[in-house]
């Protein structure tokens, strides 16, 4: 009797409650496949991020290589070293590192950023073009090895790079109209990591600088 009410029992419960378990099955393999979704849409933005990163680092490259290839004259060259080392005349590691997050922070500002940043580029390469014309021994390096081949010239490469991409995927979100607030916490993680890589940066060229001049100074015989 009682094995037969039990029986009876959970039948009833099965017909009373058997939508309720298809409805959580349901909810259960939406939530999956919403999941599966986000992952693969993460997946492909990052993606996407990493590739524009290496673009506009290609485009930066060039473009400060076409700055150091322009020709300067003698009187721009003594103008520039002038205002070069009343520049760089007291300034130190930490002066550094602001000088060039002054120069990196515009390039997060949507769409400027880009513009901004290949005229620095274009403006560095520029300044390498005219301490050389002043400068015979940087004649016979190759300017594009003072951005790959010096520790902080790769780094600031890296931050720049970063925030005129991200001034590209910003506008881009702009134009089309999409909801930035997603963006936000990216975009303010990359602005942490070009802090960072930059005054990294700044202490290691303020560092070589005066390792340098030390050696410059030993080899003069003073």
């Amino acid at each position: 009797m009682f094995q037969q009410y039990s029986s009876h029992h959970f039948i009833v419960v099965l017909i009373l409650y058997g939508n309720d378990f298809k409805k959580i099955d349901f909810i259960q393999t939406s939530h999956q496949h919403k999941h599966l979704i986000q992952s693969t849409e993460n997946y492909n933005m990052n993606k996407i991020r990493i590739i524009l990163f290496f673009i506009f680092l290609g485009i930066f490259s060039v473009t400060y290589q076409i700055g150091s290839m322009s020709d300067v004259s003698e009187d721009e060259a003594n103008i520039f070293m002038d205002e070069f080392e009343e520049l760089v005349s007291n300034i130190d590691a930490f002066g550094i590192f602001v000088h060039n997050t002054t120069i990196a922070l515009p390039m997060f500002i949507p769409g400027f950023g880009v513009a901004w940043g290949l005229f620095s580029s274009w403006s560095t390469g520029f300044a390498f073009a005219a301490i050389s014309a002043t400068t015979p021994e940087l004649e016979s390096i190759p300017p594009l090895s003072i951005l790959f081949l010096s520790p902080f010239g790769l780094m600031e490469l890296v931050a720049y790079s970063m925030g005129i991409s991200r001034s590209f995927i910003l506008i881009r979100v702009i134009f089309k109209k999409i909801n930035l607030i997603p963006l936000i916490k990216p975009t303010a993680i990359e602005i942490g990591i070009m802090l960072a890589l930059l005054l990294a940066g700044g202490y290691i060229e303020f560092y070589m600088l005066e390792f340098a001049q030390e050696q410059s100074l030993e080899m003069s015989g003073f």
